[in-house]
């Protein structure tokens, strides 16, 4: 059974190589969960869908991406990321990186 490690966490703000965005990661996938149909037709460079891929808040929009993980790279960028959702999912921002709010039960 192989193993994937993932290289971003929850809350990590990361940097889209290809198109230039910043954004934080909400949740994440060992491995890609979409539909072929969506991936056919929304991910033009076929990245593998045996690695990780990253759910995100988009940094000065509204919308969320799916992205894999060969795409991404640590943001430098010491700011914080501007999306409507950023107050529901997290508490804070602390040290450059989101602290998520805890799951009610």
């Amino acid at each position: 059974m192989n193993t994937v490690n993932a290289r971003f966490t929850v809350g990590e703000v990361v940097h889209h190589l290809l198109f230039d965005y910043r954004g934080v990661v909400f949740d994440a996938d060992a491995c890609f969960a979409g539909t072929d149909a969506w991936y056919d037709q929304v991910a033009k460079s076929r990245p593998p869908k045996d690695q990780p891929w990253y759910h995100l808040l988009v940094d000065g929009a509204s919308h969320t991406t799916y992205v894999a993980e060969r795409h991404l790279e640590k943001d430098l960028d010491v700011r914080p990321v501007n999306h409507v959702l950023v107050s529901e999912m997290f508490e804070r921002f602390e040290n450059g990186v989101y602290v998520p709010k805890m799951a009610a039960n």
